[in-house]
């Protein structure tokens, strides 16, 4: 949507229109909107409007009223405000029921000489001189006060009470109403003008020059130094004046004591009072705003007046019912009217009336209405037709008038008349000449809307439920329906524009009819809803559409845009019911015309409620940018005044700022787009709303930016700004990220560092390890191998020695030193074992120690000893750490040779629990057992034996627990924790228990 703005005007109500015409809005005390009554009323630069109630000052944006709180140790000389001023220079006065007190640069000055006056009136004359008024006993007093100095005057008690207001005229005259009479002050000496009602409330110069005067009989002028009583336009009886506004287009308000507001302007008077809708008929304040707005404070309440766009003309303007049923605009620029009682015509502001027992007029109840090509009005009412030529109404027998929707005639004197129940009526110089039933054109309805097409001739029908017909020549030469792109629903109106297009306004859009072609206008292409009421063309060639949710301007260029392409999105302007449109579902009536244009360029449209009229070359454009303020910051729910580096705490989490625009139009209208740099991309369009939130900012600088726009659009682009930050949590500085970032780096040189330390105590302990077991390998050959085969030699050197003496001693010798040989090689072979470590790694622990055993039982089979050998399993086997398993397995292997090879057994077992916690391996024999000095040093000095055993167990972080006793066996157990044994490290599923057997026998 975009706003209309078009029109140079000022900024003033249209002085025309009477009080009732206006946009009023009301704001009452019992609504909680404030305390008390407003006795004052003021408006500063930055564009608030301040109130002065009796329990305080109120800052008011139009929206929300706001107490104002003097600085932290101050008050105002009472609460009581009676008088305010805002003066050129930014100075704010206060006036109080006890003194006077000004506000300026966050300043508040007080004035002792005042102190003990309440002061009801102050003013500030052309040369920057405040003149405060107050009202004291025995003596009030007129102060100037000039460079914060006041000099006062009326001690003498020449004022009496003192005084109740104050006025400058154009000549510069000051001019002060007291309680002796009306005071000239200056220039020159003061001057008394005595007057019959003394207490002068209020004072504003006429345009003659004369001096009103608000008195307590009502309003008296001062003409030639005497005053004289002034009768208002259409008030005959005295009333109460309390206030005097002259606005800036020269109207005069009145505010009364007992009868509410009365408005002259233009040579007439109206009245508006609590029976209006005003908040209250005593009167107590007038002001009038920077953007013509006019406000008034009542005993119980605030109220506005403004502009509408769209003003209604209604019983209060003089017409004779305020439901209308057509409007039809004549070409001697009178404006003719149905009602539901009498037709009305309007002419330069002047009503005329006309009824059935007054006027002549058939039924008083008016329907629809036609002027044809030679002037003549034609009627429809619920007692017949008639034609109003010549100053009086022509009956025309034949057609009953009642439910006649609309009336359409051609150049060449034909006229049709569309009636509900007995169809479709052709007159020819004002007679009947036949009567053509709907059924005859193929219709089960009636047709809603006639047009006539001035190009081609003939009649267009558009009908109740929907669809077009052309009618010519006694028949139907072309219709249209939705299948021909013709929108849904009852055509309300048909019209032509200047190029002979025809456009129907209907229940589903607005179709446009050219040479065949049908398009339709609907909410697809910008409208702000689909169903179109009446439609109107501006002197301008714009559209003006009448829809339930308010009145569409669609400018033609935009028009002739959608017609070369139907698909495209128009733009349009758009006024709602507070611009002054009657908004309704339907339409308000059935009959025709809805609307239409006069000679003067204005569109008047049937609302319901009267008849609405826009003037669409001097509509109310309000061209001042408005003022815009971020009021407060509220973060984590405390608030903090907008200053310069607000710092906010750490770790805000919930923010709020509070933002308003001080265009007092309609400020609903308002619409406002802000901007958070430093987290916002882009501008945020947020409607009227006047909040904005933001959650966990991080701790930086930010700019808030803010922008408004008023009621008609007018965009105020440099708005307001507020720069503040958040501030760090320790943790969130840069220092301590920095010292993140270095220690972080630290540890990671220490990990390093202690890997390498880890990989050379690795390295170390396997080149130990190596190292140690190729000199046990190495010890083991001399002691076994080396030692076991010298024996030998000898032996087979004594077999020598003794074949040729004693053969049978040297067989035996030699046999002797066969076994001793064969010894030797099991020897060897055992300790040649020791140097295969890359079995481990191919297989799992079960298997290993399966063919170790294996393998020794085999050894066993050549001395003639072979034990039974089981291995044993239980939990599920796990994934041994690749060097522990290797580290076990020589451990097992170890206690099973010793046990194959000394314990002399007959049944050897190996067990491998696996669980959540441990890896335990037992290896028992069923032997003779181990002495209990072998199990501390091993089978014989210099052997591996059990000692070793122990190193390998406590090297891998193992348990190793050994259990022997002579005759009854032995049993080694070697416990290895989980963490340490396991390859992967989620052991913590639950075990199930079986067993896997390996016999070997």
């Amino acid at each position: 949507m975009i706003l209309l703005a078009c029109c140079p005007c000022a900024l003033a109500l249209n002085p025309s229109l009477d009080i009732n015409q206006y946009a009023h809005t009301a704001w009452a005390v019992r609504d909680g909107f404030f305390k008390g009554i407003i006795n004052a009323t003021a408006q500063t630069p930055d564009g608030y409007l301040w109130l002065g109630t009796d329990f305080g000052l109120l800052y008011f944006d139009g929206v929300r009223s706001v107490p104002w709180r003097p600085p932290a140790g101050e008050h105002l000389p009472s609460e009581l405000i009676t008088s305010l001023l805002a003066a050129r220079d930014g100075r704010f006065w206060i006036g109080t029921m006890k003194g006077l007190a000004s506000w300026k640069d966050g300043e508040l000055t007080h004035y002792p000489e005042l102190a003990r006056e309440s002061v009801v009136t102050l003013l500030e004359d052309r040369g920057g001189t405040v003149w405060a008024g107050g009202w004291a006993t025995p003596n009030g007093r007129l102060c100037a006060i000039q460079s914060g100095s006041p000099q006062c005057y009326g001690e003498d008690g020449s004022l009496g009470y003192g005084v109740l207001s104050l006025y400058e005229d154009s000549g510069a005259n000051l001019w002060a109403g007291a309680a002796t009479g009306l005071w000239r002050w200056k220039p020159g000496p003061p001057k008394l003008y005595p007057m019959p009602e003394p207490e002068i409330a209020a004072l504003v110069a006429a345009d003659t020059g004369a001096l009103w005067i608000a008195v307590g009989g009502g309003i008296r002028q001062l003409i030639n130094r005497q005053a004289e009583a002034y009768l208002l336009p259409g008030v005959g009886h005295r009333f109460r004046a309390t206030r005097l506004l002259r606005d800036r287009n020269g109207g005069l308000w009145i505010g009364t004591a007992d009868r509410g507001l009365l408005h002259v302007h233009q040579g007439r008077t109206d009245m508006f009072a609590k029976s209006d809708g005003l908040s209250g008929d005593f009167i107590y304040g007038l002001f009038e705003d920077r953007e013509g707005n006019i406000w008034v404070s009542t005993v119980n309440g605030l109220d506005r007046f403004r502009d509408f766009a769209v003003p209604t003309i209604s019983v209060k303007q003089g017409l004779s019912d305020d439901r209308i049923m057509s409007v039809l605009a004549a070409r001697d620029g009178s404006i003719w009217i149905g009602t539901a009682d009498g037709l009305n015509k309007w002419n330069n502001g002047q009503i005329t009336i006309y009824r059935k027992r007054n006027g002549g007029l058939p039924g008083d109840k008016v329907e629809s209405l036609y002027q044809d090509d030679r002037g003549r009005i034609w009627v429809s009412s619920d007692g017949g037709i008639a034609y109003f030529e010549n100053g009086r109404f022509n009956p025309v027998s034949g057609v009953s008038g009642r439910y006649v929707h609309s009336i359409a005639g051609d150049n060449a004197g034909n006229l049709w008349i569309s009636h509900q129940d007995q169809g479709l009526y052709h007159l020819f110089g004002g007679n009947v000449v036949e009567r053509i039933p709907w059924v005859v054109l193929g219709r089960k309805d009636f047709a809603y809307s006639l047009s006539s097409d001035p190009v081609q001739g003939g009649l267009w029908l558009g009908f109740y439920q929907g669809g077009l017909a052309y009618f010519k020549d006694g028949q139907v030469r072309a219709s249209y329906a939705a299948a021909d792109g013709l929108s849904e629903g009852r055509v309300y109106g048909l019209q032509f524009d200047r190029d002979g297009t025809l456009w129907a306004a209907t229940e589903g859009g607005l179709s446009r009819v050219k040479n065949g072609r049908v398009d339709t206008l609907t909410s697809k292409n910008g409208l702000p809803c689909d169903a179109v009421h009446s439609a109107g063309e501006d002197d301008d060639h714009s559209f003006w559409l009448y829809t339930p949710c308010g009145l569409v301007r669609i400018a033609r260029p935009e028009l002739d845009a959608w017609a070369a392409d139907s698909k495209r999105m128009i733009q349009t302007t758009v006024f709602y019911n507070n611009d002054g449109v009657k908004l309704n579902a339907i339409p308000a009536t059935s009959y025709s015309p809805l609307a239409a244009k006069s000679t003067d360029g204005k569109l008047w449209f049937v609302g319901g409620d009267g008849i609405s009229v826009i003037d669409p070359r001097h509509l109310p454009v309000n061209k001042l940018p408005p003022p815009v303020h971020i009021e407060q910051i509220t973060a984590d729910r405390k608030k903090y005044e907008t200053s310069l580096n607000l710092r906010l705490p750490a770790l805000t989490r919930d923010l709020e700022i509070d933002y308003t625009a001080l265009s007092l139009v309609a400020p609903e209208k308002n619409r406002f787009k802000y901007k958070l740099e430093g987290y916002d991309r882009d501008w945020q369009d947020v409607g009227n709303r006047r909040q904005a939130f933001y959650n966990s900012l991080s701790p930086r600088k930010y700019r808030f930016r803010v922008m408004a726009s008023n009621n008609s659009g007018v965009w105020n682009e440099t708005g307001d700004t507020l720069d503040f930050s958040v501030e760090p949590a320790y943790y969130q500085t840069t220092w301590f990220r920095a010292s993140c970032v270095a220690a972080f780096f630290a540890l990671l040189w220490v990990l390093y560092r202690y890997r390498l330390y880890q990989v050379k105590q690795e390295f170390n302990a396997r080149l130990e390890e190596r190292v140690g077991e190729r000199t046990r390998i190495a010890r083991e050959l001399h002691d076994t191998l080396l030692q076991s085969f010298q024996g030998a030699l000898l032996e087979f050197q004594a077999a020598r020695n003794l074949f040729s003496r004693r053969p049978e001693e040297a067989i035996r010798t030699l046999d002797g030193a066969i076994s001793s040989a064969e010894g030797a090689i099991v020897e060897g072979r055992d300790a040649i074992q020791d140097l295969r470590p890359g079995s481990t790694g191919q297989t799992d622990l079960e298997h290993l120690l399966t063919t170790t055993g294996q393998e020794l039982a085999s050894a066993q089979d050549s001395n003639g000893n072979r034990p039974v050998f089981r291995v044993t399993v239980e939990g599920p086997p796990q994934t041994l750490a690749p060097v522990l398993q290797d580290e076990v397995y020589r451990i097992g292997r170890e206690v099973l040779r010793n046990a194959f090879r000394h314990a002399h057994a007959s049944r050897i077992e190996a067990e491998i629990r696996y669980d959540d916690r441990l890896l335990r391996v037992r290896i028992r024999d069923d032997g003779k057992g181990i002495d209990k000095k072998v199990q501390e040093e091993g089978a014989r000095a210099g052997h591996w034996g059990l000692p070793g055993v122990r190193e390998r167990a406590k090297r891998i972080g193992a348990r190793l627990t050994i259990w022997s006793e002579i005759g009854a066996g032995t049993e080694v157990e070697l416990t290895v924790p989980a963490s340490i044994a396991y390859a992967k490290s989620h052991v913590r599923r639950r075990f199930g228990l079986f067993r896997k057997k390996s016999e070997v026998s």
